[in-house]
This record gives structure tokens, C-alpha cells and sequence, in this order.
């Protein structure tokens, strides 16, 4: 939605569609909003629109108190786009910037820090750093509202270089001190996270999601000892051991069922329930991310499905299931091992070489193994060879890869076969628009092609 008086309409309705798409300011109060924030709107002469919230700040606004728009789902722009800004975007929200500074992300893309700083500023009034900064206020903000951590070691797990760098920044961006941000949670507080229970999250998603089939997908994948899926369809809770930067993590997400509709016909949105115990604060930012991937959060249901639902064969399937998700990974080497060795196998694999956790928890007794140890451990073979590209670098399938250049790479690998690159593509990669190899998919399909997949399978039809 390029056009401003099409963006004004979106905020006069107050339509969720287009949250996370876009954001505007009220140069009259001086805060940004979502396009869906339940004020009266404001007048059209007064209205600024911004393509993030880091450009919204950079230009003097603050965070709206009432629709808290950094808490909306991530633009579903960057998933579908494999050039530089979408590949940057990706790699920001998975914390690179945080960990490895902009020298790291540009070296990640093959640029120079001036071009990658040139590049974003252009496209999306905001540098990395602004756009980094935007997202450690966030998590900064959800660890005040839901965690007792002191306020000092909040700010360096948030990503802040000083006590300074955090107070003038949640002051710049939420009009509060960090202590005034705790205050206002509320009745929240009753839930914030003890070391016991973890940090309760909701991850949002624009649109209709649906929740049963991700999770009927996640249960039948679930390798024994990193995943589990328990209790009653409807119900169930999905939970998960995570390798992370700094630490280790272990994740729940409830499934949850959503009905009903918005005015106009539109599904308002919703969120997943999570809860994370993460050894280390610092790695919050990642582990949503990744969560984030796995679920498929981003998308755009909207656009998948008015673009499929005009195709007469999948029309009666999207309209059986709208905002039918097509599941990530956080990790790119599991559905490679998946797919080489099958669940069992890779559970073995996970008993044999993955690091086992200092205690159980449940079903959950390891970590998966890392691409070093599974390259020395199993050296033959296309997972050995595998396991050996991911860890020496030949391969990347991280968040901000190219998406041909990491299957051109993958294919030059002993023994590695098309529909394992076409899987590792819509997995590890996030490519939304992958059609198997021998069939012949309607150009009608694209940009979607991996959820026109995903429509036809859980149906239980083939591909043509």
C-alpha cells in the first residue's frame, strides 16, 4: 500500500490488516500508532506514514501508550524479499546487529557497512543501528512488564551498552522512565516470570492463523528429546529446546483456537501464547525470532489468500482454511536431518551427539547437535557433507542467506538431492514461493507457491 490517502483510508477503519505493514504519526501529540490503534483517528493534515517504527522515532515520535505498535507482527514484506533489504531485515530481528555489530551484518550480506547504511536509510528512513535500537526497546519493554530482573541487568540483556544508552532511550521512545514502564503493566505484573515459570510472551500474527494444522505438522515432525507436543487437539502445547548465541533456551507455545470475524469481514489477528526459560536474558531477542519463523507469524494471509483463492482448483481449499501457515525452523540443520535421516534418525542422532540439558524437562533431555560435532561424528555421507558445509560457512542458510546462492551451494554437495535443496528453501529459508521438483505449478500461483503446496498437501492432494 504505497499511496498515502489508501494508507489514511486503512487508519480511518482502523484496519489490522495493515499492521506491522506500515505505521503513522500524529504531528499534533508527537506519537506513532499502528493502523488499526482504537483513537479516534486523526485528521489527515495532521497524519505522517513511516515504513518502521525506527523511522518513526528517528523523526521525534513516541510509542502509542494504547496500541503499543512495537508490538505488532513483523512485516510480512521481508519474508517474501530476497534482495539486500529484506535479507538485512531478517538478520536484524534474528539480533545480528545486537551480536556482531553493522561491520557484522554487512559482512553477512557481502557489502560495506556504508552501502548497507546507505541502502536502509533510503528504503526505510532508518539505519541498522536505529533499526536495532527500535527492537531493543522492545524487548527491554517486555522484559520491565513481565519479568522481576533488576532494571541494570535488563538493560544489557535488551542489547544496551550503558545504563544511559537504555534510560534516554526508553524515555525517547515510550515517554516514561523504565521504572514508570514496570509501573504501568498493571495487573500484568501478577504474571511476570519467575525463574521457574519463565518469560510469558504473546507472539503476535495479523489475519486468521491456523493453529491446528501447525501444530498437527509439528507434532508429526517432533524429534524425540529437542521437541514435544502434548495434550488434546485444540489444546495442545508445543515445547522445545533452543540453541541460542548466548545460552540455552527451552520454549512452550499454546495452540489456540480463533473464531469469529472483524467488521467488514476481516480477521482482526490474534497472538500464540508462549512462555521462555532462557539461561541467558540477552538471547530473548533471538528466541522470538526464531519462534517467530517456526510458527510462521509474519505472513500475510490477506495477500496468499486472495491471491490463491482466485484459483479455481485451490479456491474451495482456502476457503476451508484461510491463513493456512507454511512452518519454519530454528534451526536450519533439523529439517535437513529430517529430511536425510527421517525423525527417528535424527532422534538417534540427537541421543548420540546432541548436548544433553542439565535437566530434564519433560520429554525435552537435549539440545540439537551443532554442525560441527554431526560433521566429525557421521562424515560420510550427504548429511556429513552437509553437517561440514554448515559448519565451515561453505553453506548459510541463516536468516539473512541468499536464498539462490545457498541452494546452488547445497545442490554442489555430495549426494544432496533437489527435493531436500526445495525443502531446506521453504524451512530453513522461509522462501514462500518453492514448488517441487517435477511438478508444474500455474505462474498464477507466485509469489506463494510454498502455501499453495502446503494448501494442496494437508487436503491430501499431490502437487500437479
Amino acid at each position: 500500500m504505497k499511496d498515502e490517502d489508501s494508507r489514511y483510508e486503512a487508519v480511518r477503519s482502523r484496519d489490522a490488516r495493515f499492521d506491522g505493514v506500515f505505521f503513522f504519526a500524529v504531528e499534533t501529540t508527537g506519537i506513532y500508532c499502528r493502523p488499526s490503534c482504537p483513537a479516534v483517528p486523526p485528521k489527515r493534515h495532521n497524519v505522517r506514514f513511516f515504513p518502521t517504527a525506527a523511522a518513526a522515532q528517528r523523526s521525534g515520535f513516541r510509542a502509542c501508550r494504547r496500541c503499543r505498535p512495537d508490538a505488532v507482527p513483523g512485516s510480512a514484506e521481508w519474508n517474501v524479499r530476497a534482495d539486500v533489504t529484506g535479507r538485512a531485515m531478517r538478520l536484524i530481528a534474528d539480533g545480528v546487529v545486537d551480536r556482531e555489530g553493522v561491520a557484522g551484518l554487512a559482512a553477512r550480506l557481502g557489502y560495506s557497512a556504508r552501502q548497507v547504511q546507505r541502502q536502509l536509510t533510503a528504503e526505510l528512513g532508518a539505519g541498522p543501528v536505529a533499526l536495532a535500537r527500535t527492537q531493543r526497546a522492545h524487548t527491554a519493554r517486555v522484559l520491565l512488564q513481565t519479568t522481576g530482573l533488576p532494571v541494570t541487568e535488563i538493560a544489557f540483556a535488551a542489547g544496551f551498552n550503558s545504563l544511559r544508552q537504555f534510560n534516554d532511550t526508553i524515555r525517547e521512545v515510550y515517554a516514561a522512565t523504565p521504572t514508570e514502564l514496570r509501573a504501568a503493566a498493571g495487573d500484568r505484573a501478577a504474571r511476570r516470570a519467575t525463574p521457574g515459570t519463565g518469560i510469558p510472551l504473546r507472539l503476535a500474527h495479523r489475519g486468521p492463523y491456523q493453529a491446528a494444522a501447525v501444530f498437527d505438522q509439528l507434532a508429526r515432525e517432533a524429534v524425540p528429546g529437542v521437541e514435544e507436543v502434548t495434550g488434546a487437539p485444540g489444546a495442545r502445547t508445543y515445547r522445545r529446546t533452543l540453541r541460542l548465541p548466548y545460552g540455552t533456551g527451552i520454549a512452550a507455545v499454546r495452540e489456540r483456537v480463533h473464531c469469529g470475524r472483524s467488521r467488514g469481514g476481516t480477521h482482526p489477528g490474534g497472538w500464540l501464547e508462549a512462555r521462555l526459560r532462557l539461561t541467558d536474558p540477552r538471547d530473548l531477542t533471538t528466541a522470538v525470532q526464531r519462534l517467530r519463523r517456526l510458527f510462521d507469524l509474519d505472513a500475510d494471509p490477506y495477500a496468499v489468500d486472495e491471491r490463491l483463492g482466485a484459483d479455481p482448483r485451490l479456491a474451495p481449499l482456502v476457503a476451508a482454511r484461510p491463513g493456512l501457515r507454511s512452518p519454519g525452523a530454528v534451526d536450519p540443520l533439523e529439517p535437513a536431518v529430517r529430511a536425510l535421516a527421517g525423525t527417528e534418525g535424527a532422534g538417534e542422532l540427537v541421543r548420540r551427539y546432541g548436548k544433553p540439558l542439565d535437566a530434564p524437562h519433560g520429554g525435552l533431555t537435549h539440545l540439537f547437535p551443532e554442525p560441527a560435532v554431526l560433521a566429525e561424528a557421521e562424515p560420510g555421507g550427504p548429511l556429513g557433507a552437509l553437517a561440514a558445509a554448515l559448519a565451515d560457512g561453505t553453506v548459510r542458510l541463516d536468516p539473512g542467506a541468499d536464498r539462490h546462492a545457498a541452494e546452488e551451494a547445497l545442490l554442489a554437495l555430495p549426494g544432496m538431492d533437489p527435493d531436500t535443496v526445495a525443502t531446506l528453501r521453504v524451512r530453513a529459508l522461509g522462501d514462500p514461493d518453492v514448488a517441487p521438483p517435477g511438478t508444474a505449478l500455474p505462474g498464477t500461483w507466485r509469489p506463494w507457491r510454498s502455501y499453495a503446496v502446503r494448501h494442496l498437501r494437508v487436503a491430501g492432494e499431490r502437487p500437479p
